[in-house]
């Protein structure tokens, strides 16, 4: 979709439609347009049409003006309108457009103007509602929004802005076609094809191979992939933004999940393509730090596999060695994602980094804790979890810290080994991440679990069905703080 800024009056804007947002209540922010919009709007907001949030209601245009249609577009309450409630305006109003075929479209600012509030967050919210997943679909007519004028005085500011969220947005798009793509097309070799695909000037890629693995001795990680004819892939990508010490990202990078011997339930197995939503978030952030040239230094870190069943396959009550020297009793072969994730933090170490942040979809008990709306949050540095909470309200992926006490070690006790791989099902959530405390260690480190929110089961305002591409939009604006 074309972005552009137009400095011209309303009813002078030649488009399918113009999209006029509303508040709940009974003034016309729009009395400067021709007296036949005036006329419309009155007759609309009588009965048909609230200003309720998300509200649309699209009708003919009075002739006399350029624009073929008018979409009415609820804000909601007018003292509680927000950058998040602009964001959802935005994908509710582009996402209906487009399904009703509507290719040149344009919005007024002025109620944006008049609540204080940027135009960028309606953007923002319109790129993201905009996405579509259909590769696999033969479909001859792919209904597409051509441009989006905004109505307003242009700015350098505003433009930068804008060419931002669009850079994000596509970084988000990035990550959710990797966590909807089938397991069949998604392998840990197409995941670290993925990653070779960013390789540019300002980003490195690598891939350890299994021989590779072994000889660093991640004995933790090459568990969990022993079940699966597909060779695990480490991968290491690597943006130099800055001097200083690096911030290392590692997302958990399971590319189907059938919890190997300690096998899930088959209904909904179909969707455990999207364990390696943390890995896919965290290639979406150096995509789009380093096409923002972000002034970081990032390593992010993949360990790829899958995890199934087969004679071969890691067993329950098996003891592996993790590359810090830990044993560690596989009680659960359904925990595999802290294995090779601890192997990843502790491998992590050896960049010296100032930070390390690892995002998984680690926990079934986190859905439950929190459903679709929270991602958990764990850590052992108070200035990132102050700073990951500030980014989760600004970019609405929000967080919620939950305690890392000591006791929780004693969850995790092993009659045979240093530690094991879970506990029982009291504490579970934050069981895991003590799991993987244990590895980082004193290192800065913070843990987001992001098992209910990584898969939305249906259409949101700006999230559609499918992989939410969470952790993009909250990492880079972390980063952003850090600096």
């Amino acid at each position: 979709m074309h972005i552009v800024l137009k400095n011209i009056k309303e009813a002078d804007c030649a488009c399918d439609v113009l999209i006029l947002p509303f508040v709940e209540d009974k003034a016309n922010p729009y009395s400067r347009l021709k007296p036949s919009v005036g006329n419309l709007i009155g007759k609309i907001r009588k009965k048909e049409f609230k200003g309720s949030l998300n509200e649309v209601l699209l009708v003919p245009a009075p002739e006399d003006i350029k624009p073929e249609r008018i979409l009415f577009l609820g804000l909601g309450k007018k003292d509680a309108v927000t950058a998040e409630k602009l964001r959802q305006a935005g994908g509710k109003a582009l996402s209906y457009l487009r399904d009703m075929e509507m290719k040149k479209t344009a919005v007024s600012t002025l109620v944006f103007d008049q609540l204080k509030q940027s135009p960028v967050h309606f953007v923002e919210g319109a790129l993201l509602g905009l996405y579509t997943y259909k590769k696999y679909k033969n479909e001859n007519h792919a209904k597409t929004i051509s441009s989006l004028v905004l109505i307003i005085r242009p700015s350098r500011d505003l433009s930068i802005s804008i060419r931002k969220k669009e850079v994000i947005v596509s970084a988000v798009a990035f990550a959710k076609d990797l966590v909807n793509a089938p397991a069949n097309d998604m392998t840990p070799a197409d995941l670290a094809d993925a990653a070779r695909s960013l390789k540019r000037k300002n980003i490195s890629a690598k891939v350890l191979e299994k021989k590779d693995v072994q000889k660093i001795g991640m004995g933790a990680f090459l568990a969990v992939s022993q079940g699966s004819k597909e060779p695990p892939k480490f991968v290491v990508a690597e943006y130099r933004g800055s001097r200083k010490p690096p911030v290392v990202l590692v997302g958990k990078s399971i590319t189907f999940d059938s919890g190997g011997l300690s096998l899930k339930p088959s209904d909904g197995m179909e969707k455990m393509k999207y364990d390696m939503a943390g890995g896919a978030a965290v290639l979406g952030v150096i995509k789009a730090a380093a096409e923002l040239k972000l002034p970081v230094h990032l390593i992010c870190l993949l360990p790829a596999t899958e995890n199934l069943p087969g004679g071969s396959a890691v067993k329950p009550g098996d003891v592996v060695r993790s590359i810090s020297g830990k044993t560690i009793e596989i009680a659960n072969t359904d925990a595999e994602g802290r294995l090779a994730v601890a192997d990843a933090i502790e491998y992590a170490k050896r960049f010296k980094p100032g930070a390390i942040i690892d995002i998984a979809t680690l926990t079934g008990a986190c859905a439950i804790a929190f459903g679709g709306e929270v991602a958990a949050m764990m850590g052992n540095d108070r200035k990132l979890l102050d700073a990951f909470h500030e980014a989760g309200e600004e970019t609405y992926e929000r967080v919620w810290e939950l305690p890392l006490f000591e006791e929780y070690k004693d969850y995790l006790k092993s009659d045979i080994a240093d530690i094991r791989n879970i506990g029982n099902r009291i504490g579970s959530l934050m069981a895991s991440a003590y799991f993987l405390y244990e590895f980082a260690g004193q290192c800065p480190w913070v843990h987001i679990d992001i098992a209910g929110t990584a898969w939305v089961e249906k259409d949101r305002p700006y999230v559609p069905k499918g992989a939410s591409g969470i952790g993009v939009r909250l990492i880079l604006n972390l980063i952003e703080r850090l600096q």
